[in-house]
């Protein structure tokens, strides 16, 4: 079963990014970041996403997962 995540990273993706980055939501915060979020597959399919994002040079701010609980407020 596929876990929820959200990462955030410095800047402002294009949301064309989206189905590279394994088809996560994006969505642009004021502070000038981006929030990716929703299922991946596994920590395989989590740790490809990180790779790719750091193969773009987006820094990394922050992993979390989220329950779906939280998802859900």
């Amino acid at each position: 079963m596929a876990e929820l995540y959200q990462i955030r990273v410095k800047g402002h993706l294009d949301e064309h990014w989206s189905s590279w980055l394994e088809g996560l939501s994006l969505t642009h915060l004021e502070s000038g970041e981006t929030l990716l979020s929703g299922p991946l597959a596994d920590q395989a399919a989590l740790h490809g996403v990180l790779h790719k994002l750091e193969n773009l040079g987006v820094p990394l701010i922050a992993v979390y997962p989220v329950s779906s609980e939280e998802e859900q407020q």
